[in-house]
């Protein structure tokens, strides 16, 4: 397995690309509500990426071995969506939940998030499933610095998930990440402590856990991409960029609009993280 290593100038690149690729997410937040179709939000995003940021948006005719290239500019994953949802006529209404993820590039370097968004008022059961994913996500990063193991990671927030009552998705995953979309290693989101690659300064990747309130069990769409919970039941996601230092890690996809970690997030990493906000 070949991972990267980071330079100084590609870590500068990577902050850059975070950044914009979160103020995507900061942009698009007000158009995220009742009567919108996925359709617009992709038209603006991709217009706010091109016209303004001039970033290019990364998955628009992505095509990995064995797929169709993907026809738009980012994903939208609506409900029992897990990952991958074409965006197209679908009209968000009052109670959906749905998943935005951004990958912008900028002078060769991706910049790779994604946040839930809810439209109107949450059920119970959705702001739960989406506060416990968020606090899985930073469960995860927060096991980030040099010496520690990717198996780590993915125990952290394979236990909140399962203590929670829910399922993680086992068929997806995060990945490293540099001027390549998606390069070595891969980020498991379950997995058993001190297991896995050992981390390195300069290393970049994604966490990405995806969380299901029912069965972990998923179901591909005849698209080729779209992504579903094989029991329908709802699915969340958060993703950050994450930056391994010489003493913890530094969250690269940070803006202005970036959620706050939650309050568990305290100590060394923590204040590596905020210094790319």
């Amino acid at each position: 397995m070949s991972i990267s290593i980071k330079t100084a100038e590609d870590i500068e690149g990577m902050r850059v690309a975070g950044r914009l690729g979160s103020e995507v997410l900061d942009y698009i937040t007000p158009f995220v509500k009742p009567g919108v179709t996925t359709g617009e939000l992709d038209r603006l995003c991709h217009e706010y990426m091109v016209n303004v940021q001039g970033t290019i948006p990364a998955p628009l005719n992505y095509a990995p071995p064995g797929y169709t290239p993907y026809p738009k500019a980012i994903c939208t994953s609506v409900n029992d969506v897990i990952c991958h949802g074409i965006p197209g006529d679908k009209v968000l209404k009052q109670g959906d939940v749905v998943n935005l993820d951004i990958t912008v590039i900028k002078d060769g370097y991706h910049g790779d998030n994604s946040r839930m968004f809810f439209i109107g008022e949450p059920s119970i059961l959705a702001k739960r499933l989406s506060d416990v994913t968020y606090e899985c996500m930073w469960l995860g990063i927060e096991q980030v610095k040099p010496g520690a193991f990717l198996g780590d990671i993915g125990h952290a927030i394979q236990q909140h998930a399962e203590k929670a009552g829910y399922s993680v998705v086992r068929e997806f995953c995060g990945h490293g990440i540099g001027k390549v979309f998606h390069e070595e290693p891969q980020v498991l989101h379950y997995g058993r402590p001190g297991t896995g690659v050992k981390l390195e300064a300069g290393m970049v990747f994604t966490i990405e856990p995806m969380i299901n309130a029912g069965r972990r069990e998923i179901r591909e769409m005849g698209d080729g991409w779209t992504i579903k919970t094989k029991d329908r039941s709802l699915s969340a996601q958060w993703e950050h960029m994450i930056l391994v230092t010489d003493s913890g890690y530094e969250v690269l996809t940070l803006s202005a609009g970036s959620p706050p970690p939650p309050a568990f997030v305290t100590g060394a990493g923590s204040a590596h993280s905020a210094k790319a906000a």
